[in-house]
């Protein structure tokens, strides 16, 4: 970040190197918000998106949406693949923390893609609406309001659970394309994840990785090959598992970067230095 020269008064008051007293450390810093700038670098750790002009002063105004994101997913995704992955006894694809994928998963996400569309954040934007949305599509297929799962009820009731009784073949061979697309869409991310850093690349490998288990699991699962389904359904747990720990890094050192604690930088290692944004600039011909 920018810096300022500043000094303490004789008084203890702050100090600019314009001259300016300011009476307490909460109106310094404010004045200074004003004025000072992040740098690209900064900007992307702390935003996860290249710093592009924009119109209007909403960066200064409003507080970093990023970091309720990062934590939504987190939260939201470790539950979820620990009960693929079967720990302690656990199991149910998720259905006991159904509420957990709504609030952290959708409803934080999609507060983050908001603030990042108000500040002009394309690609955060984009991320955030997405997964937020997986979280709640992926929550409400289980909750029997929507029936979703109990439509394919074996005696033909067109009512019941999102047990396993209901999760015919049909239900499961349909659902499998779900995360085939998303499987895609992942990988799309990480193409894009690439001018940001080395941790929001890795999330994006491990996601792309998992949608694609989950969609050979539910197709092994559709095709009765129970034993391979469930270890495929295993290996997307685990991938899962890996994005939100990631995440719960990538949030730490969001933490320290925002709090300016007076301890090193995580690292994220910063790739927007690496792979160089392509100029889009045109020469005027005379």
């Amino acid at each position: 970040m920018a810096s300022q020269d500043h000094f303490m008064g004789p008084d203890n008051h702050r100090v600019a190197s314009t001259g300016t007293h300011f009476d307490s450390e909460e109106k310094f810093r404010y004045e200074l918000a004003k004025t000072v700038t992040l740098t690209p670098e900064l900007y992307e750790r702390l935003f996860i998106s290249p710093k592009t002009q924009v119109a209007g002063d909403l960066r200064n105004r409003f507080g970093n949406p990023t970091p309720i994101g990062v934590l939504g997913f987190s939260v939201g995704v470790i539950p979820l693949a620990i009960s693929f992955m079967g720990w302690q006894g656990s199991g149910g694809s998720s259905v006991a923390t159904t509420t957990i994928n709504i609030w952290f998963g959708g409803v934080l996400l999609w507060f983050a893609a908001i603030g990042e569309f108000l500040l002009g954040n394309t690609f955060p934007m984009m991320v955030f609406f997405a997964y937020g949305a997986h979280f709640l599509s992926f929550a409400t297929t289980s909750i029997p309001w929507y029936n979703a799962i109990g439509y394919f009820n074996p005696d033909g009731s067109g009512i019941g659970s999102p047990g396993v009784e209901n999760q015919t073949a049909v239900w499961t061979a349909s659902y499998a394309f779900y995360p085939m697309v998303m499987c895609i869409l992942s990988f799309i991310f990480l193409i894009g994840s690439l001018r940001t850093n080395l941790v929001f690349v890795l999330i994006f490998i491990f996601a792309t990785i998992g949608f694609g288990l989950g969609a050979g699991a539910f197709f092994h699962l559709a095709h009765g090959n129970t034993v391979v389904g469930l270890r495929l359904a295993k290996g997307l747990g685990a991938c899962f598992f890996a994005t939100g720990v990631l995440g719960f890094y990538f949030l730490l050192a969001l933490v320290v970067a925002i709090m300016e604690l007076p301890i090193p930088d995580i690292p994220v290692f910063d790739m927007s230095t690496v792979i160089k944004a392509r100029s889009r600039g045109v020469i005027k011909e005379e």
